[in-house]
């Protein structure tokens, strides 16, 4: 294992009963100065590691007891009930497991390899898992930032958070909620210096991409 752990340099998991498996791909990996953890089995990977931790998860497809589609099945279930931050997947598999890895895809996985597996696709395809990671890690973060904002709101911000985002007025708000206007624009700023914006569009903006059932 190499000891390094910080995501400022990318960290793979290798998921693989094989050890010569994992011997191999940690010194090919150690060729980029990418860290890497070795797990043998996947329920040492479900019992010792915090998948967050890692930019890659590179799963051998066939573990001898948990498989590593069934660990891949419990680590979305896990992200999902813990809105916990699941990096890419990559599988490894060998002939004949087609079907295992379109479930896979179809669940999300990154990408699968066909073993064997020549090092320059390897390397290629954990850099562009990287790459995604990155990215996917950035926009998990920024909502993860909007939902504790979210939380932050009373029950008649939310309100009106509501009716700023379907684009009604302050004066089209009061109506709608009983309250003046004055009243409106009071709640309207306290929103926005809760979301650090200064207008309601920046903050109309800043909520494309939320589910309106976070604050309704």
């Amino acid at each position: 294992m190499n000891s390094a752990s910080s995501l400022s340099v990318p960290h793979v998991a290798i998921i693989d009963d094989d050890m010569s498996v994992r011997s191999s791909t940690g010194m090919l990996l150690e060729t980029r100065t990418w860290c890497f953890t070795e797990f043998e089995r996947a329920s040492d990977f479900l019992e010792h590691a915090c998948p967050a931790k890692f930019n890659c998860l590179l799963v051998d497809i066939r573990i001898p007891g948990m498989s590593g589609l069934e660990l891949f099945e419990e680590l979305n279930r896990r992200a999902r009930n813990r809105a916990e931050y699941l990096p890419p997947v990559l599988f490894l598999s060998g002939h004949g497991d087609i079907p295992l890895v379109v479930r896979a895809l179809k669940q999300g996985a990154a990408d699968f390899l066909e073993k064997p597996v020549d090092h320059r696709t390897l390397l290629d395809a954990i850099a562009k898992a990287i790459a995604t990671d990155q990215l996917a890690r950035a926009n998990y973060q920024a909502q993860a930032g909007l939902t504790t904002q979210i939380a932050e709101l009373t029950v008649r911000e939310r309100e009106v958070l509501s009716e700023i985002v379907q684009g009604y007025l302050s004066k089209q708000i009061a109506a709608h909620l009983t309250i003046s206007t004055k009243t409106v624009e009071t709640h309207r700023l306290h929103i926005c210096q809760k979301f650090k914006v200064h207008t309601s569009m920046e903050l109309v903006a800043k909520l494309r991409d939320v589910p309106p059932s976070l604050w309704q």
